[in-house]
């Protein structure tokens, strides 16, 4: 597979998740349609974005405390190297713990919306998720043939949550055999792990408004739990100048799930 618009496969396998080929999703359904007065948040958001090279590097402001990518603003954001999803951490009282940042580490392969809506999840239910086999389901769903269980190919945000719609999930046991993909086609996923819907993001106000994260909003930026583990700071923010700019670029996918 290559990575569009990079058109090659990135250097870097973490960064595998895929661009969806159609893009009637996001315009069907939107946040913004949405019933009126029903509450958003807090609740998290799992995007699907463009990983550029200012992101690799997190920096710690002092006056904050906080660690930030790409602190320097979207003018100096770098390159393309890849896709890349990652959940975004809401404020009230569902919020992700250590070992979950410890727990949720990808590796060396492409399974980044597995991990993410995985986290995501967590949060929702307090529960770890086997999220090589919702990777695994994923590709199955998604639109390229390339893409299958077994290889390191990435897939796309909305495959994983339609996943998530129709099948739910499976609750991580530690007997199961998670490194082989074979033994991850017997596991039996739990409907009522998934999720009853998500609609989509189209503006960083939009994005704060489901978070519902007074510190987010406090700094200006959205916390993001990446699936790099210790390599990585458990949260890391990505100031909204930036996010601006991932969510307007084609192929950004900005996921609000609905739990059941």
């Amino acid at each position: 597979m290559r990575y569009r618009p990079l058109g090659s496969d990135p250097a870097d396998p973490r960064l595998g998740r895929l661009i969806p080929d159609d893009w009637r999703h996001v315009e069907r359904y939107p946040l913004s349609a949405m019933p009126a007065g029903k509450p958003l948040g807090p609740r998290p958001v799992v995007i699907g974005i463009n990983w550029y090279s200012a992101f690799d590097q997190p920096e710690k402001d002092e006056r904050s405390g906080e660690y930030f990518i790409a602190k320097d603003g979207a003018k100096k954001i770098g390159h393309i190297r890849g896709g890349h999803c990652v959940c975004l951490e809401p404020g009230g009282a569902k919020q992700d713990i250590d070992d979950w940042y410890k727990f949720y580490d990808q590796g060396q392969e492409g399974a980044c919306v597995g991990f993410g809506w995985s986290r995501c999840m967590s949060i929702f239910n307090g529960k770890e998720y086997a999220a090589r086999w919702l990777w695994d389901q994923a590709k199955k769903r998604d639109e390229w043939p390339e893409t299958n269980p077994g290889d390191t190919n990435g897939t796309s945000v909305r495959a994983a949550a339609e996943v998530l719609k129709e099948k739910g999930h499976v609750v991580f046991d530690p007997a199961d055999a998670d490194d082989d993909w074979q033994a991850r086609e017997n596991y039996t996923p739990d409907a009522g792990e998934g999720i009853t819907m998500f609609r989509w993001a189209k503006s960083v106000a939009e994005v704060h408004t489901v978070l519902a994260n007074p510190r987010a909003d406090e700094l200006g930026a959205v916390p993001i739990l990446n699936s790099w583990g210790p390599g990585f700071p458990h949260r890391t923010y990505l100031p909204d100048d930036v996010l601006a700019v991932l969510i307007h670029e084609e192929g950004s996918e900005f996921a609000v799930p609905t739990d059941r």
